[in-house]
């Protein structure tokens, strides 16, 4: 079964289908601060950016990832990207069983608000309430502190280092070299106490 693209809307943020039309807009969400983009690719310029895009389109023709960007709602901002990977099916079933939250960027003035714990509420709401999934990973680098310190405010389950696990990414690595990979995940018994939890952190933040 193909997943088609959706709209996930909260109060704070709503996850649109990526476009190519959306280049421009997250080329300027992504200059203005780049500092926080060491363990991350973002792309710098139009057509790296357009090139980023075409990629996960086409992937997402092969049902690998269902990617998103990220618009802000009280001023119609896009100010990042999020997307699903790693998707993966049991028999019998016509939606996934396991899938990865991740390629999260956020612009640096949406970062640390609850634009990004409703999104995080958004993107694991829809996997397990509705595909039913038994399990949703959440992935880094494993030397990227600030990305593995919002996984565990999640709620999130540490489950390990993968050893030379996936390709480097962002200015502070070396292109074409692995990097160790810091796995999280988040299981379907976990998730009403999780939604809890992020659902009581937007009333506070």
């Amino acid at each position: 079964m193909r997943l088609e693209p959706t709209t996930l809307s909260g109060t704070h943020v709503r996850l649109e289908p990526l476009q190519l039309h959306h280049a421009a807009e997250l080329v300027a969400a992504g200059n203005r601060d780049r500092s926080t983009y060491g363990f991350t690719p973002v792309p710098a310029d139009l057509p790296a950016m357009e090139q980023y895009i075409a990629g996960l389109l086409a992937d997402a023709q092969r049902d690998t990832v269902l990617p998103f960007v990220q618009r802000r709602l009280p001023d119609g901002d896009l100010v990042g990207c999020t997307r699903y990977l790693n998707i993966q099916w049991y028999p019998q079933r016509d939606t996934p069983a396991e899938v990865e939250v991740g390629g999260t960027w956020l612009a640096t003035d949406a970062q640390r608000t609850p634009l990004n714990t409703e999104a995080k509420l958004l993107l694991l709401g829809h996997a397990f309430e509705a595909w039913g999934v038994f399990r949703v990973a959440i992935c880094t680098d494993a030397r990227n502190e600030r990305s593995r310190a919002a996984i565990e405010r999640l709620g999130a389950t540490f489950e390990g280092i993968l050893r030379s696990h996936r390709m480097n990414s962002g200015h502070l690595t070396e292109p074409g070299l692995p990097r160790d990979t810091a796995a999280y995940s988040v299981i379907a018994a976990e998730w009403p106490a999780i939604r809890t939890r992020l659902k009581e952190r937007l009333l506070v933040d």
